[in-house]
């Protein structure tokens, strides 16, 4: 434990031109005393710790006793302080192994590229969860985190429906999404992708498995996350929009589908907006559009399409049109 301790006091005192005895106990953790305790015994060791006498005094190495990266450039160095997500390293149980690193890259560095982490935090913060959404902490997320870094499989319970499945599985990486934490692990001989917080047991093996080396985490996820976004649109329906409302719909819906509906629809020809076809158009159809706008479900259609208000007119499905329009009924009797 000391010894711990006594490495990351001479990081610090790398990393930056002197500390006080208060900021280093703060750092450590640990009461003024120690300190003063601990930098004698390192300079005893022969490490060259001077204690600066005074107020404005504190402890600080001489003789250029550092180690150096001197191939880093200040864009690099900078990036290398964004390159991990506080909140998400402390989820995977790994906010102090990535605290010791950043303090030792930092202590590496030259004197001119001291800065960099606080240049970066300075400037980029990233917060991963939606709006109005409070991020939560899947419970088994720290071991499953654990197997993924030392390659280890897991045998694991599944809840999926109203029932548990078990699985053996080797985890290959972990993806922070909108807030939500999905596994992705070779199942057999597939490959597929599980929320974390539906995982009610995690049991890691004590044997590593043979990880494929051309396994792209990156690529995988993105192919995966484009296949299950069109695998869910299994409906459709035909909406009239306004400029406004065409503007406005890939913010509202699925955004790859919105904009190629839209893109289809240029290709064609423009609505008359004389309302022939609806049954009960407004008359107002100039710069109108029609699309065909494939969607999750008539429910899920319904509550996205609403906040489009009186720039989106559905024309078809038919049930789906009468409840719009039971909708504007109420809406406006609510305002009369």
């Amino acid at each position: 434990m000391r010894a711990a301790r006594l490495i990351k006091m001479v990081l610090l005192l790398q990393s930056r031109p002197s500390m006080t005895a208060a900021a280093l106990a703060a750092e450590l953790e640990v009461s003024e005393r120690t300190v003063t305790r601990d930098a004698l015994a390192l300079s005893e060791a022969g490490v060259p710790v001077y204690a600066d006498r005074g107020r404005a005094g504190g402890y600080r190495l001489v003789g250029g006793y550092r180690t150096r990266l001197t191939g880093l450039e200040r864009g690099e160095a900078e990036a290398l302080f964004l390159s991990g997500l506080p909140g998400a390293l402390r989820d995977m149980g790994l906010a102090d192994a990535a605290s010791s690193a950043r303090l030792k890259v930092s202590a590496a560095l030259l004197p001119s590229l001291r800065d960099a982490p606080a240049s970066a935090a300075r400037r980029f913060h990233l917060d991963a969860p939606g709006w109005y959404q409070e991020p939560e902490t899947p419970e088994l997320l720290a071991p499953l985190a654990e197997a993924v870094w030392d390659d280890l499989p897991v045998r694991a319970r599944y809840r999926r429906g109203d029932t548990e499945v078990e699985r053996e599985l080797a985890p290959y990486g972990l993806v922070l999404k909108a807030g939500v934490w999905y596994l992705c692990a070779r199942s057999g001989s597939s490959f597929r992708t599980y929320r974390v917080d539906r995982f009610t047991a995690v049991a890691v093996g004590g044997e590593r498995f043979v990880r494929e080396e051309d396994f792209d985490l990156s690529a995988f996820w993105e192919e995966r996350a484009a296949e299950f976004a069109r695998s869910i649109l299994r409906a459709e329906v035909v909406v009239r929009l306004t400029e406004a409302g065409a503007r406005r719909l890939p913010y509202v819906t699925d955004r790859a589908a919105a904009e190629e509906a839209l893109a289809a629809a240029a290709d064609g020809e423009r609505d008359s907006g004389s309302g022939s076809g609806s049954g009960d158009g407004d008359g107002d159809g100039d710069g109108r559009v029609t699309v065909r706008l494939p969607v999750e479900s008539e429910e899920v259609a319904f509550s996205q399409l609403f906040g489009l208000g009186p720039e989106a007119e559905v024309l078809a499905p038919a049930s789906l049109r009468e409840r719009f329009a039971e909708a504007a009924r109420r809406t406006a009797a609510r305002y009369r």
